[in-house]
């Protein structure tokens, strides 16, 4: 197993990329800015704040051609905001979709 000092059950990335994000029952598509992943949540900024407890859709979109996006169903857990207005959404991964 790999040596990390988080204590979770799996490592959090760092990245920089974009996103789309909806909600569940909605059309509507938004953008914004992944800055984490790990197997289990996604970190990601927000023009608006969510409910603890929304059911998302976000697409996580690479920088480069070799990685491939995802989309992923999401749960939020909680939403922070930054001083720029904007807001960090901290999210569970329920689930992956496929192609």
């Amino acid at each position: 197993m790999l040596d990390y000092d988080e204590k979770r059950n799996y490592i959090r990335m760092e990245i920089d990329c974009e996103v789309t994000y909806r909600l569940a029952n909605s059309s509507e598509l938004h953008r914004g800015h992944c800055s984490s992943i790990s197997g289990a949540g996604v970190s990601f900024t927000a023009s608006q704040p969510f409910d603890a407890g929304k059911a998302m859709e976000i697409n996580v979109i690479p920088k480069n051609s070799i990685t491939p996006p995802m989309t992923a169903f999401i749960e939020v857990v909680r939403s922070t905001q930054l001083d720029n207005g904007s807001y960090e959404i901290a999210a569970a991964i329920k689930s992956i979709k496929g192609n």
